[in-house]
C-alpha cells in the first residue's frame, strides 16, 4: 500500500494513524455508547490542523491533495465512524464556500473553518426529501437586504453542535444554497438519538422558524444551489465518505484477524477453520480492492480529470458495499460476542449500514454507474 504513495503521502498517513491510535479508537465505543461526541475531542482535531487540512494554505489550511484527504478520512475511519463524519460534513461545508463563494465569504468563513472554531454542517435533507435535494420545501423568501428562512432539516450530521450551516431551500428562482449561523433568531436543533450507526455524531432535526439572513450569505446565485453548490459538496463527501469505509474494513478485519487467533473452540483456535478463513481472506481482499479505488478516486480528483466523478462513485459504492460485508463476517466471526456491545464489531456493523445509505445509497451509484457503463462502453458501429 506505501508504495503506492508519494513519502510525503506514507508520511502523513503514519501520523494519521498514530493519532486515531492514540486519541480516537480507545474512545470510540464510549462515545459510540454515550451518542455524543465530547468537545474536547473536536478541539482537539482543530488543534492538530486536522478539521482544516484540505483548506487552501491562503486561508490558514493545510493546502492538502485530494488523496492525502482521503488517507485522514480513511483512518479516523477506522478508529470511529462518527468522527469521519465531522471531517467529512465540515470539509464539505468549507469547500462549497472555497467553490462558489464570494470572496467576502470566503475570508470570513474559510479562516475560522480552518481552525476548526466554527464547525460547519451541510442541511440539505428533509423528512420528505434525501437523496432528491431538488424537492426540498424549506421556503427562502426575499424581504429586502434579507432571506427569510422556513422549514424542517433532518438527519444533519453534527447539526446538534455545529455553528454554520449550509442551508438548501426553495426561493422564487428555484433551489437555493446560503449560510445560517447557530446563534440566528428562529433556529433551533434536537438531537435524534438511538440511530443503527454512527450514533457519536450528533445528528439532529433542524428547524428555521423565520430565521433572517443577510443576503450577503447566498453562496453563488439563487437558482443553483442543488446543481452546483450541492452537488460539489456532495461529490467531495462520497469521496471520504468512501474512505471512511476502508477505514471499516480494516477495522473489521483487525478485529476479526485479532480475535480469531486467539479464541479457541472445538479443540483449536478459530483462525484454523476452514470457514472463518474464507471470511477473513475475503475482507482482506475487498480492504485492497477498496484502497486502490479510493487511490485512484483521489489520484484522478487531484489531476482535475473528467473521470473522477464516475471513480469516485465507484469507490465509494464498492468499499461501502464491502464494508457492510466485512462488518457482517466480523460479527459472525466473534459468534454472540460480536452481538455485545464489549466488542467494536457491533459499532462497526451498524455504522456500516449507514454508510450504504448516506452520500447516495447503493441502489442509486447502481443506477448511476450503469448510465456511466453506458457512456464509456455502448455499442459500437463495428460490432
Amino acid at each position: 500500500m506505501t508504495g503506492a504513495l508519494t513519502a510525503q503521502q506514507a508520511q502523513s498517513r503514519k501520523e494519521f494513524r498514530a493519532f486515531a491510535d492514540r486519541h480516537i479508537a480507545p474512545h470510540a465505543d464510549a462515545h459510540h455508547r454515550a451518542q455524543r461526541t465530547p468537545p474536547e475531542t473536536i478541539r482537539l482535531l482543530a488543534e492538530e490542523g486536522l478539521l482544516g487540512l484540505p483548506v487552501a494554505e491562503e486561508y490558514g489550511g493545510g493546502g492538502c491533495d485530494a488523496v492525502t484527504l482521503g488517507l485522514l478520512a480513511g483512518e479516523l475511519g477506522r478508529a470511529c465512524s462518527s468522527l469521519r463524519s465531522l471531517l467529512t460534513v465540515h470539509t464539505m461545508v468549507a469547500h462549497a464556500i472555497a467553490r462558489w463563494g464570494s470572496h467576502s465569504q470566503k475570508e470570513t468563513w474559510l479562516p475560522r473553518l480552518a481552525r476548526g472554531e466554527r464547525i460547519g454542517a451541510l442541511a440539505v435533507s428533509e423528512p420528505g426529501a434525501g437523496s432528491d435535494a431538488a424537492s426540498v420545501t424549506t421556503r427562502l423568501t426575499r424581504e429586502g437586504d434579507d432571506w427569510v428562512v422556513d422549514g424542517h432539516k433532518k438527519w444533519i450530521t453534527y447539526g446538534e453542535s455545529a455553528d454554520l450551516f449550509l442551508v438548501v431551500g426553495r426561493s422564487a428562482e428555484g433551489p437555493t444554497a446560503l449560510l445560517v449561523e447557530r446563534d440566528t433568531p428562529g433556529l433551533r436543533t434536537e438531537l435524534i438519538e438511538d440511530m443503527i450507526g454512527i450514533r457519536a455524531s450528533m445528528t439532529a432535526h433542524v428547524y428555521f422558524d423565520g430565521c433572517r439572513v443577510p443576503a450577503a450569505n447566498v453562496l453563488a446565485r439563487p437558482g443553483l444551489g442543488v446543481s452546483h453548490v450541492v452537488g460539489a459538496a456532495l461529490d467531495l463527501g462520497r469521496y471520504t465518505v468512501g474512505w471512511g469505509c476502508v477505514g471499516i474494513l480494516d477495522a473489521s478485519l483487525e478485529a476479526s484477524v485479532d480475535y480469531a487467533a486467539t479464541r479457541e473452540q472445538f479443540g483449536s483456535l478459530i483462525k484454523e477453520h476452514q470457514l472463518v478463513r474464507r471470511l477473513i481472506s475475503n475482507m482482506y481482499t475487498d480492504a485492497h480492492a477498496a484502497r486502490l479505488l479510493c487511490l485512484e478516486a483521489g489520484r484522478l480528483r487531484d489531476e482535475r480529470h473528467p473521470g473522477a466523478l464516475a471513480a469516485t462513485s465507484t469507490a465509494k459504492y464498492f468499499a461501502a458495499t464491502a464494508a457492510g460485508r466485512a462488518a457482517a463476517d466480523a460479527v459472525q466471526i466473534h459468534g454472540a460476542n460480536g452481538c455485545s456491545s464489549d466488542y467494536p464489531v457491533q459499532r462497526l456493523l451498524g455504522d456500516s449500514r449507514v454508510m450504504e445509505i448516506i452520500e447516495g445509497s447503493a441502489q442509486l451509484h447502481q443506477v448511476g454507474l450503469a448510465e456511466y457503463a453506458f457512456q464509456e462502453r455502448g455499442p459500437r458501429s463495428d460490432r
